[in-house]
């Protein structure tokens, strides 16, 4: 079997690869493929990578493309030969839950805060008086907006720390006991409405692409934060820009974003808006999801769906399958 891993994304899971998979032959490709590269490409019954595209090699003989990712944005499944499957897998749930949990606490706790002002000589958040007391999560309410690997995980979290759970889904709640209250996609609005924190989780897809738009900016409290971990465009760019530089919202953590470095990684703001200028933001580089564990867990799960390939067994986490219906 012919494995080639394309892009430095997918490369980052190639190491120890052929230990799990047994007798295949690997290829590690860069994003822009030479002569070779793009032969091998072709010839690959196995291709991971994030980008499927016209302007890449047709791998005629491809039988998985396996995303080794939750988001298929990237790949065009009329690119794919007939027969071969896209799948794509998870396992950063838990860590992007714990990023969700610090982000909110970090906006409750000013750790850092007395920690700078202390060094001064600063008692600021000193036990003993009203006016210097600090929050707590405890008692919150976030809204989770998609129920997926990622909401549940958060879900989970956010119940150990005492919070509220709501949850808006165009599907109801498969796990009741995580939510306290279901709001169906129609009723947005009043579900933004109702929540401290809105955490974006869906996915982009033609229907949810500006989900989030100016009205349920309107709808939130005037304290309340947005967290978007889910893809930049699921929350209208220049609406949320506005929403935070008039101070409309109480502020954004926003992880995932509206556009990112090319192939030479040459420093760049990941908007054409100003929001690095805006004091209300905690800006970070998709990173939320990404850490080792990830990466293990991701790699096994990779490794176990070309062995099902081998074995002729079904493939795990198919999105689609070229000839065949889109499956969630």
């Amino acid at each position: 079997m012919r494995i080639v891993f394309h892009g430095g994304n997918a490369a980052s899971f190639s190491e120890g690869f052929s230990v799990l998979v047994g007798d295949a032959a690997i290829s590690v490709l860069p994003h822009a493929l030479d002569a070779s590269g793009r032969d091998a490409y072709a010839a690959a019954d196995v291709v991971i990578g994030t980008q499927l595209t016209a302007a890449l090699p047709a791998p005629r003989g491809l039988r998985l493309f396996q995303v080794p990712g939750a988001g298929t944005d990237g790949v065009d499944v009329q690119a794919l030969p007939p027969g071969a499957m896209l799948c794509n897998c998870f396992g950063h749930e838990r860590p992007i839950a714990e990023y969700v949990l610090a982000a909110l606490l970090h906006r409750r706790i000013p750790l850092v805060d007395a920690d700078r002002r202390l060094r001064n000589g600063d008692w600021a958040y000193w036990a003993g008086a009203p006016d210097r007391a600090h929050g707590e999560v405890a008692g919150s309410t976030v809204g989770l907006l998609g129920f997926g690997h990622i909401g549940q995980a958060v879900a989970r979290l956010a119940r150990a720390f005492g919070m509220r759970v709501h949850v808006a889904n165009r599907s109801p709640v498969a796990e009741p006991s995580l939510a306290d209250e279901y709001y169906p996609l129609a009723r947005l609005d009043a579900f933004c409405a109702g929540v401290d924190a809105l955490v974006v989780t869906v996915p982009l897809t033609p229907d949810t692409a500006g989900l989030v738009g100016a009205a349920q900016l309107r709808a939130m409290r005037p304290d309340a934060v947005l967290v978007n971990v889910a893809r930049g465009p699921v929350v209208d760019e220049r609406a949320l820009y506005e929403a935070l530089r008039d101070k409309q919202i109480g502020g954004a953590v926003i992880d995932t974003w509206y556009r990112y470095p090319g192939l030479d990684g040459a420093p760049m703001l990941p908007s054409a808006l100003p929001f690095h200028e805006l004091g209300n933001v905690l800006m970070t580089p998709h990173m939320s999801g990404w850490t080792r564990g990830t990466i293990r867990r991701r790699q096994q799960a990779m490794a176990d769906n070309v062995l099902r390939l081998q074995r002729g067994e079904a493939l795990c986490d198919v999105v689609h399958q070229a000839g065949g219906d889109m499956r969630r």
